[in-house]
């Protein structure tokens, strides 16, 4: 990676979706495939004048579980051999800013920020059964998530833990509020704020299976296409989202996803 930091951000203005460069509170505005040759327009938008939108649309995101020490000393879990995984589909995707509603009947909603990894796009070579090499060229750049759980269906039938339908509700998988390219994942510190009260601070150093070999692991029959996000699991100090309230992902250098909770 490299050493200078980009942020791209996907907006809405005057109605139009468009994606572009973030600079400050400038937007630097971008035409073309992101995840190809993106091409400057020369046009340039103030951030407060746009709506923001997702960043990306991914195929898929893939949400881990158990991929960091301190929850797994924490919980008494063991070390995992290969990355645990579910999948959340496309009906949670939000965009920061955007106010999620919480079903009644899914009960307490719980937070759990997390680092997310977007994926890429590498001329010649799918993003299948790659090498930990293969896997560091693909990986694009990096967001911030709040993979949401709904903790009574979760558990609701003892036969069967509901992890898809337990995520997988509307608006429980918001997102960005950018993706930032150039960045070292081991030096990032994932923060979560409640209302403005941090709730969870935990290094990525933390994480059991790091990023490159992650995606390599993760990429083992399994195509990873462009735009695709992993989700590289939380840490200590998830819990409950009190109703109305503001939760924040914030990661330096990224920075910060901010939904409400209606």
């Amino acid at each position: 990676m490299s050493s200078a930091v980009t942020r791209w951000i996907g907006f809405r203005h005057d109605g139009q979706p468009g994606f572009g460069r973030l600079d400050g509170e400038t937007i630097a505005v971008f035409e073309g495939d992101l995840f190809g040759a993106p091409a400057p327009t020369g046009r340039t938008l103030p951030l407060a004048e746009v709506q923001l939108d997702l960043p990306c649309r991914p195929s898929k995101m893939i949400a881990l579980w158990n991929n960091f020490g301190g929850l797994m000393e924490k919980q008494g879990l063991a070390r995992p051999a290969a990355p645990l995984f579910l999948m959340k589909p496309a009906n949670t995707f939000r965009p920061s800013g955007a106010t999620v509603t919480v079903p009644e009947a899914s009960g307490r909603a719980l937070y759990e920020g997390e680092l997310g990894i977007v994926i890429g796009r590498v001329d010649g070579k799918p993003g299948r059964d790659l090498s930990e090499e293969e896997a560091a060229a693909h990986v694009f750049g990096f967001t911030c998530i709040n993979d949401v759980t709904s903790a009574a269906i979760l558990k609701a039938d003892a036969s069967f833990t509901q992890w898809t339908r337990a995520k997988g509700l509307d608006g429980f998988g918001p997102f960005g509020p950018v993706i930032a390219t150039g960045l070292d994942p081991a030096t990032l510190t994932v923060r979560t704020l409640v209302n403005g009260r941090e709730r969870q601070n935990f290094p990525i150093s933390d994480m059991l299976i790091p990023v490159n070999r992650l995606v390599a692991l993760l990429s083992q029959g399994m195509t990873l296409e462009p735009g695709d996000v992993i989700a590289c699991g939380t840490s200590v100090g998830s819990g409950p989202i009190p109703n109305g309230a503001v939760v924040e992902v914030a990661i330096e250098g990224i920075g910060i996803l901010s939904n409400r909770f209606a």
